[in-house]
């Protein structure tokens, strides 16, 4: 179908309607995951290898089968990928390699056969799934704000329209006043996905009122927390819905120019966002006199440089601006004086995507979703010891168990070691919570107030293997590295607690130091400027509270429960179990494993040589390496 330009309501509303009664609406699918863990795994050349097996059909058959192939974003079971879903019977293949094309086209699309081998395995049950809605990684979620992702090309504007896509722009636009989109947000409760959780409508409400020459919204697409990709996911895979919902806002507020912040990492997103905005205005959805209906504006994709403190709002706007991404002061309010010194709102990638669910829908259904104070639902980076990692949305108020033991399949490895051990939410300036806590809703106040945050929503799964004050380290290690400097508490505290706790972890640590670090904490949080200084100490302070028998034991026993940090363990081998086979000799690079491959010898290590990298114990497959 050629491409309109939509001069009027009406024009987009015959428009879609005749892509509805046309043969692209009853078309059979073949969806192919191009996303970013998908590419990486070689999604790309799975697709290239199924356009050609498609176009090599005969014609007649090609006309039979009505059939199109589709690159898709993120189908949020990334580690399974590349995946290719088979629609509308909802055939779920996942792990699939160029090898496997041939006989998906001819055996499974042609011959109606199901390919067993290709199919997903429950862990639970070890039963094999193949539908789609079937995998409880799926059945246990409710899609919301990634409601389109892994179902349409992003590159096609008519697969969003097909969905459903600028209906709720059009309503706004054509049907409500400004003030009454306004109302809506409001009542809907809508909180920011970004971190915080502030009220977008109070936040929406402040610019409109704000005096000023220019009002600009913004998304906030940076994404810096380590193992969050949320953000990611839907700016690659549903452009469009991301662009409606800031053209709302920006009605709501009585603004006309609108950034997109994305980090330069990210180069997918970025380009598909921006052929979604070039799309968009070439249709009269965005720009000049949209829809015909005389409100004008107009997205600008900003790059930024990677830079984590670039996530704060007050930075972000400075990066925009083309200076240094620092934080100022938070008395001045972006509301009242944002991007130059002008009204502003920023809102992250999955706030702007609800609002059109919101309008489209109405803010009562929106409030029927989640917990009195956290209503909606909230998507989940879930990574780590897990069986199936990937994006899950779920209704606000789940249980962390629920997550983790429902979608996520549950822990990874069954060993004693494997068990859970924690949840660390809210990357860097989260907190990690012990199996106690598992049955905790999932809601802002609720993880707040046991010493986390939502966050963006990563969410990183631990088991016995981990070592708590390590994971102190590592997250203080980041924010170290990541602190803009600006602020002394920030820039020295930060640094000042890293290296108390590397003490520790290196078998240095004296009983004083956890004072120390409470201390030092309550200083940072009380003046730094922004949330990277002020929430900074919640890992140490949080693994501290629910895992301080850790710190006791590296501090007065000069031992790592874990076996993890390297000052503090030791390996030998167990002569018991031992047979001799030479596995760990050969493995080790120190060259500290002495012995002979002898069916009935065994090995010894020596301590001066051994740099504990852990290798023997990795490769001995009869547990024969001891680690104290």
């Amino acid at each position: 179908m050629d491409t309109v330009r939509y001069e009027t309501a009406d024009a987009f509303t015959r428009h879609v309607e005749q892509l509805r009664t046309s043969g692209i609406a009853s078309q059979r699918r073949v969806l192919v995951c191009c996303g970013t863990g998908c590419l990486a795994g070689g999604a790309k050349d799975v697709a290239s290898a199924m356009e050609k097996q498609l176009a090599s059909l005969p014609a007649d058959k090609r006309a039979e089968l009505n059939l199109v192939m589709k690159k898709t974003g993120c189908h949020g079971f990334c580690e399974k990928g590349p995946l290719v879903v088979l629609m509308p019977q909802g055939t779920f293949y996942k792990g699939v390699k160029v090898k496997d094309v041939d006989a998906i086209v001819h055996n499974s699309i042609l011959g109606g056969e199901v390919i067993e081998s290709l199919l997903y395995v429950e862990p639970k049950t070890g039963e094999r799934v193949e539908k789609y809605g079937d995998i409880e990684f799926y059945r246990k979620q409710m899609r919301v704000a990634m409601r389109n992702i892994g179902h349409i090309d992003p590159a096609n504007l008519d697969d969003y329209l097909l969905r459903g896509g600028y209906a709720a722009l059009v309503k706004a636009l054509t049907t409500m006043t400004d003030e009454q989109v306004m109302q809506q947000v409001e009542k809907a409760k809508l909180r920011g996905r970004g971190g915080g959780g502030f009220d977008a409508g109070r936040k929406w409400r402040s610019a409109k009122r704000a005096l000023g020459d220019r009002k600009y919204v913004i998304c906030n697409g940076d994404e810096g927390d380590p193992g969050a990709f949320m953000d990611r996911s839907v700016m690659e895979g549903d452009p469009h819905g991301v662009i409606e919902g800031m053209i709302i806002g920006a009605y709501a507020i009585g603004s006309h120019d609108g950034f997109i912040y994305v980090r330069q990492e990210y180069p997918l997103a970025v380009e598909n966002l921006q052929r979604a905005i070039n799309d968009a205005r070439s249709r009269g959805l965005l720009g000049k006199n949209i829809l015909g209906t005389g409100f004008d504006f107009d997205i600008e994709i900003a790059r930024g440089g990677g830079a984590f403190v670039c996530g704060e709002s007050s930075a972000l706007m400075r990066s925009v601006e083309g200076k240094v991404g620092e934080p100022r002061a938070k008395y001045v309010h972006a509301t009242d004086k944002g991007l130059f010194d002008q009204p502003t709102v920023l809102n992250n990638v999955e706030t702007w995507v609800n609002v059109a669910r919101i309008i489209e829908k109405g803010a009562d259904w929106f409030l029927s979703l989640g917990t009195a104070k956290s209503k909606g639902t909230k998507a989940f980076a879930l990574t780590g010891k897990v069986k199936n990692t990937g994006l899950v949305e779920v209704e606000m108020g789940t249980s962390l168990r629920d997550i983790i033991f429902g979608a996520g399949g549950g822990m990874l490895d069954e060993g004693p070691k494997g068990r859970f051990k924690a949840v660390q939410t809210g990357g860097p300036s989260g907190g990690c919570l012990p199996e106690s806590l598992l049955d905790l809703p999932c809601d802002f106040d609720s993880l707040t107030e046991a010493g986390s945050m939502m966050g963006s929503g990563g969410m990183i799964v631990m088991d016995h293997s981990t070592c708590m004050v390590d994971v102190a380290r590592y997250f203080l290690s980041f924010l170290t590295d990541e602190s803009c400097g600006k602020c002394v508490p920030c820039r020295e505290g930060l640094l000042q607690m890293y290296q108390i706790v590397s003490r520790i972890c290196e078998g240095q640590g004296k009983p004083e130091d956890l004072e120390q670090i409470e201390s030092l904490s309550d200083a940072i949080v009380l003046g730094s400027l922004c949330a990277l200084g002020k929430s900074g100490p919640n890992p140490v302070l949080s693994t501290l509270k629910f895992f301080r028998d850790e710190y006791l034991a590296h501090i007065h026993d000069k031992r790592c429960p874990a076996g993890v940090c390297k000052a503090l363990i030791t390996y030998s081998v167990n002569h018991d179990a031992c047979d001799g086979c030479g596995a760990c000799l050969h493995s080790c690079v120190s060259q500290a494993i002495t012995g002979t491959i002898k069916k009935g010898d065994t090995f010894q290590i020596d301590e001066l040589k051994c740099d504990r990298c852990g290798a023997c114990a990795t490769v001995c497959k009869r547990g024969a390496i001891a680690v104290a």
